[in-house]
């Protein structure tokens, strides 16, 4: 049964303006209007432009072409899912023959990612291969150092998954398994969260991408690359997820921006603390299972969570206290709070759901033990235990 609570003020986004160590923020309705003027301050008049399907025959991007309709520009082909190591390298040598000076991302996760990678691969060359991040059980992480100047990338996000905010991207190989890394130039140059490019984009795919930026701030407070400054962003990030999710509908404007303003907040709290084991696990089955990242988030997150909350239950608190300001009768844990916001949104909770096969569980609780994200886990992680998680969530 859901936690009884008191009437919400109406979630609000007001709009905003910021630079913060060389990426412009601008947040509001129609701000994705100001893309010439951001190409003009970055220099670039020759950007190359990337979107999934869905975006690239929307009424908004077709309102947004107008914006660039002047330029020489390349309209690259639709992103996949989870982006592919193909799709980037074949992409990277269009685009260098076209001769672009920029990215233009607009849309999701796998847009971001394929943004960055193409920025990555253009300025070192070689193959995607070479320049992945690798992990050394217990806690070894290996970042290639990568120092080429990259092409600055405009990101104008569509969804609540906060990639656009990180360094950090992934790209799927063929065989399902999803290449990572890590890199700070691929930060974006330009944010352009316009929250009316939402309007057009399914409820389910809002809902599941908004647990996605929960995980993320979640992580930020018990990673052990956690700051006092990553910790603050955080809280304050699922104090607006707390207010944006707390009616039964996710359909209304207001509801939609306050959900683009926490993800942000989010994305940028994971960009500095990094990820954990709840990423670990759905960069895996995500991948694997050719399945929607935000779907897989919403399943994982309350059973990784409770893993690790007796570890990091000092570190977590400040967010529990937060939310229990507004909760008439207060959540006992962080995990019983994503589990009520999972159920009043019809969110998924099961992997078997998603159509995951049982048979699955034990080579993907395998393959978690070989992500970068453990290295930062509040607690070590067996293969057992990842295996009772994915049981537990299937």
């Amino acid at each position: 049964m859901s936690q009884e609570r008191p009437p919400a003020a109406a979630a609000s986004a007001a709009a905003f303006d910021y630079h913060l160590f060389g990426t412009h923020v601008c947040f509001g309705d129609g701000v994705s209007a100001l893309i010439l003027k951001e190409l003009d301050a970055l220099g670039c008049f020759r950007p190359a432009i990337l979107a999934q399907e869905a975006m690239a025959r929307s009424a908004a991007f077709e309102t947004l072409s107008a914006c660039w309709s002047g330029l020489d520009h390349l309209r690259l082909p639709a992103v996949p899912r989870h982006s592919s190591v193909d799709f980037v390298e074949t992409m990277a040598e269009k685009v260098r023959t076209f001769g672009a000076d920029s990215l233009i991302a607009i849309g999701g996760g796998s847009v971001a990612d394929s943004a960055k990678a193409l920025a990555l691969l253009l300025a070192e060359g070689g193959r995607l291969a070479d320049h992945v991040t690798t992990f050394e059980p217990p806690a070894t992480v290996r970042i290639p150092r990568r120092v080429r100047p990259q092409l600055p990338i405009i990101g104008i996000p569509t969804t609540a998954s906060g990639a656009e905010t990180t360094s950090s991207f992934g790209v799927r190989r063929q065989d399902g398994h999803k290449l990572m890394f890590w890199n700070r130039g691929v930060a974006a140059a330009t944010l352009l969260i316009d929250p009316r490019l939402s309007a057009g984009q399914p409820v389910a795919l809002l809902r599941d991408s908004a647990m996605n930026g929960i995980a993320h701030a979640l992580e930020a407070l018990y990673s052990r690359g956690r700051s006092p400054v990553s910790d603050c962003i955080a809280v304050q990030a699922i104090r607006l997820f707390d207010s944006a999710l707390d009616g039964d509908s996710l359909a209304a404007g207001d509801a939609r921006g306050a959900i683009l303003q926490a993800a942000h907040l989010a994305g940028l709290a994971l960009s500095m603390a990094r990820s954990c084991l709840h990423h670990a696990i759905c960069h895996v089955v995500a991948s694997r299972q050719r399945l929607s990242h935000g779907a897989v988030n919403s399943v994982i997150l309350p059973h990784a969570l409770a893993f690790n909350e007796a570890a990091a239950a000092d570190a977590l608190r400040p967010a529990l206290d937060a939310i229990n300001q507004r909760a008439r009768r207060p959540h006992v844990t962080l995990s019983a709070w994503v589990r009520d916001i999972q159920r009043r949104h019809a969110m998924p909770a099961r992997l078997s759901e998603l159509g995951v096969a049982r048979e699955a569980l034990g080579a993907m609780a395998r393959d978690v033990l070989t992500e970068r994200g453990l290295a930062l886990n509040p607690r070590p992680v067996s293969e057992a235990e990842a295996s009772g998680i994915l049981r537990a969530a299937f």
